[in-house]
């Protein structure tokens, strides 16, 4: 057993000291903050080695795709007016003039083609809109052209023909929010006529979290003062007296500076959890605190040993703040259970923070109590908030006079919670759109609403074709068979062995090893050579032509045709707003080289005929448009979907839909399909995070269950200590079920949190009451006690993290008042829970129990 007293005398002897190193680890840690690095992408909540998030990047490199921004204009006449649409080329022109974007990628009426027949079989690409259209009849004349294009319909001009869009694609999706805010600016400075109806709007979800991650950041910077300041304003109010309170705001000051400051040293980033680090620490910091400054003014009288009065204070609580700590610090902890790097990061530095705090309210407490003059603590005995007739003295008589009366209707009630909270649980469903983490009169959240209103959606996912196949190894043994058969000249032997040689190497692309091979093959028949050779010659060269064309899966109508009935399908679900993919562009380019009418909408019936579509079309101004959804050898092919909803649940119902559609129409033989976008990995990661905390919550339960009983040294202790709790987190997330509140990101991290935090209460109520049963040997003596002193500082600690929380409650982005709501309504329940449920429990076996 750890000597309490003698450590408790060595702090105090050695205050100087004492305050001087914590002086210099403070400042220390408070060095470290001018080389914060930040990290707004969610993206990071995934590991760099998850699979799903390689293969979206890969995805995004090998169809060269980028996170774009969606700038809508609305116009609640017509899009097709001269001056709206000179406003969309002059917002281009601006966009195109940006270093942040991929200028040929960028997507809007003033940078499309118009696709037309110039006669039978010649087809012709000019600018849909170039310059701004100087007349009525021009205007209508692109609108009677982009009606004509799919690709451009619902996905850059709307079906009520109100709105166009620009999409504008990002070299770094980081810059999103300052490229956003560029281009907010620009089109206030143009938006000059109070009598234009045109209106603008910014989305997609690039913006909307870096967006977040930046109100993010500033929130906090807001959020984290504004807690203490609560704090100090609570603690004045239980002690009224400033030298004794400042202690406590010294021990979180440090606390949080320390944990930041080693993060930060350590090279972690701050992301959008660890951000939140100083928002947690800061009430939860305080709490030993409260308690010890509770019992030394309960304790403290006029003429004490103020040494004395903290050594027994020090010996009283050690235990169970010792308890506390590690139970509140193992809820955090569990966080490492999950497979989501941020927030195992967040729960090891609040976890290690609690335990900091823990040692400094030990450390530095009696250190700092033992120098304050006689003329302060005497204060303590004038204006004693821990009064016998303190409000909250009554208050908590109260608790007890109910809590130990009246068992059987208690054991009714919690039975009775416990049936409702199962049923609400039951109908939570597990739902996020990072869109939705802003309040609905939030400028992201109108445009999205809007823009999503008029368009076939903002949110983009992406099913990815491939066929793959060993082609090398079978063009490896063509050449060697065609080696074997004739004699060859030495000049062509060599060009086919080192057609070999370069097939067989690791990183060897077989498009372009067989074109080099046809190139030196067309060198090869101005030689010198005989006719037999220059025939020879120009077979392996037809078989390498022909072998090359099988190779090409997406050239083939009929793997089209299977794409673009997909699509139908897809377009009948109500799930997805429109498909794009490479059938639609062969399907618009075959029109235009036949009669140019709809019946000629439609895929041509051979694979030279596909071929010929496509190089047509690569006679554009956009032509690497074609390369966004097929591979240059023709072995991918992109399906390109665009969702009204970011919703998960509804990105999962797509997944589902394709699952079920691919089931009942096997995919063509060969072929395989995966999913890209970030609307599918925001799925994915947000997935993990619910799994993972519901692993985390699980183990934090068995872990703090164990460590309980075994400091409690009993497992009917630990049971007890876990009920309150648990009825109290089961009572929140029934609620959450009943009122059909989503199970999202904030919700799910806040299951294992609280669970540590709110063991607390429990922790100090058992462990007291076993103190006081042993000393007075009467069940209703020792309840009686335990609604003095020790029940005021539970309350006092209740109050304080509770409020500590509720600066959360102003914040403009929803998922923090979701986290001060339910952590104060936790915390607050916990408390009541704790103080009513474990005598009740215990009072009819009270005897068996304790002896």
């Amino acid at each position: 057993m750890i000597n309490t007293d003698a450590l408790c005398h060595f702090f105090i002897n050695n205050r100087k000291w004492v305050f001087w190193v914590l002086l210099a680890v403070v400042a220390t840690a408070a060095i470290q903050f001018p080389k914060i690095q930040t990290d707004t992408d969610p993206e990071n909540m995934l590991p760099t080695t998850d699979l799903d998030r390689q293969y979206h990047n890969q995805v995004k490199e090998t169809f060269a795709l980028h996170d774009s921004l969606v700038i809508g204009i609305v116009n609640p006449d017509s899009i097709y007016h001269p001056k709206t649409l000179a406003k969309l080329v002059k917002v281009t022109e601006f966009i195109d003039g940006l270093d942040s974007v991929v200028h040929q990628d960028i997507l809007s009426l003033a940078t499309v083609d118009n696709i037309s027949q110039k006669e039978p079989g010649t087809i012709q690409f000019e600018w849909m809109m170039k310059t701004p259209p100087q007349s009525d009849e021009r205007a209508q004349q692109i609108r009677s052209q982009v009606s004509r294009l799919p690709f451009l319909r619902n996905t850059i001009v709307s079906i009520d023909e109100k709105a166009a869009t620009i999409y504008v694609p990002l070299i770094d999706k980081n810059t999103s929010f300052k490229t956003a805010n560029e281009i907010r600016r620009y089109i206030d400075s143009i938006e000059s006529d109070s009598l234009d109806n045109d209106q603008w709007h910014i989305t997609g979800l690039p913006v909307a979290e870096d967006q977040f991650g930046h109100e993010m950041f500033v929130q906090m910077g807001i959020s984290a003062p504004l807690a203490g300041l609560v704090i100090f304003i609570l603690l004045w109010v239980f002690f009224r007296n400033i030298p004794f309170i400042t202690a406590p705001m010294i021990i979180a000051m440090a606390t949080v500076i320390i944990t930041m400051g080693t993060l930060i040293a350590f090279g972690f980033t701050v992301h959008i959890m660890s951000s939140m680090i100083a928002i947690f620490l800061m009430p939860i910091a305080v709490v030993d605190s409260v308690h010890f400054l509770s019992e030394f003014s309960d304790n403290y009288k006029k003429d004490s040993d103020v040494k004395e009065v903290l050594s027994e204070v020090v010996g009283r609580l050690f235990q169970p703040m010792l308890f506390t700590s590690i139970t509140s610090s193992i809820g955090f902890y569990s966080l490492l259970l999950t497979p989501i790097p941020p927030v195992q990061i967040f729960g090891a530095f609040v976890g290690t923070g609690i335990l900091l705090a823990f040692a400094l309210t030990i450390i530095f407490l009696p250190a700092y109590i033992s120098q304050l003059n006689s003329k302060n603590l005497e204060k303590l005995i004038e204006i004693n908030p821990d009064s016998e007739d303190s409000k909250i003295a009554g208050s908590v008589r109260r608790f007890g006079q109910i809590a130990n009366s009246n068992t059987k209707i208690w054991y009714l009630v919690f039975i009775a919670i416990s049936g409702i909270s199962a049923y609400g649980i039951s109908k939570i469903e597990i739902n996020d759109n990072p869109v939705r983490w802003f309040k609905p009169d939030h400028q992201i959240r109108i445009a999205d609403q809007v823009l999503n209103h008029h368009f076939a959606g903002t949110y983009d996912a992406y099913i990815v074709l491939e066929q793959p196949k060993n082609h090398t190894q079978a063009l490896i043994n063509i050449t060697l068979d065609f080696e074997s058969k004739y004699t060859l000249q030495s000049e062509f032997k060599n060009i086919l062995d080192e057609f070999v040689n370069n097939l067989e190497k690791p990183d060897s692309n077989l498009t372009s090893t067989v074109d080099d091979t046809l190139f030196a093959l067309e060198d090869f028949s101005f030689l010198d050579i005989s006719e037999e050779q220059l025939k020879l010659s120009q077979d392996f060269a037809l078989q390498l032509e022909e072998f090359l064309e099988n190779t090409k899966p997406f050239l083939n109508p009929g793997n089209l045709s299977y794409i673009a009935d997909l699509q139908e399908y897809l377009n009948t679900t109500g799930l997805v707003g429109k498909s794009n993919s490479l059938s639609d562009i062969v399907k618009t380019v075959n029109r235009e080289l036949h009669s140019g009418s709809s019946e000629d909408f439609r895929l041509p019936n051979s694979n030279p005929a596909v071929a010929q579509t496509l190089l047509q079309y690569q006679s554009s101004h956009r032509p690497q448009d074609l390369w966004h959804f097929v591979t240059r050898d023709y072995s991918q092919s992109l399906v390109w979907l665009q969702l009204t909803s970011g919703d998960n649940k509804d990105m999962q119902q797509v997944i589902n839909k394709v699952d079920e559609y691919i089931a009942a129409n096997p995919l063509p033989a060969g072929m395989d399909y995966h999913w890209a976008g970030k609307a599918y990995l925001n799925l994915i990661w947000q997935e993990k995070m619910v799994a993972g905390m519901f692993d985390s919550l699980s183990g934090a339960f068995i872990l703090v269950f164990l460590i309980m009983a075994l400091l409690f040294r009993s497992f009917v202790f630990g049971a007890v200590a876990m009920l309150p709790l648990s009825l109290s987190i089961a009572f929140i997330y029934g609620i959450i079920g009943i009122i059909g509140k989503d199970y999202d990101m904030p919700i799910a991290v806040l299951s294992a949190l609280t669970l540590g935090i709110s063991v607390d209460f429990a922790i100090h109520f058992i462990e007291r009451l076993r103190v006081n049963y042993r000393q007075l040997d009467n069940w209703n003596l020792a309840i009686k006690a335990m609604f003095e002193e020790p029940g005021r500082a539970i309350t006092r600690n209740a109050i304080v993290i509770a409020i500590g929380f509720t600066p959360l409650l102003f914040a403009p982005l929803v998922p923090y008042i979701t986290v001060g709501v339910l952590l104060a309504s936790i915390m607050a329940i916990s408390a009541v829970a704790t103080l009513i449920m474990i005598p009740s429990v215990l009072k009819p076996f009270h005897k068996r129990v304790f002896n």
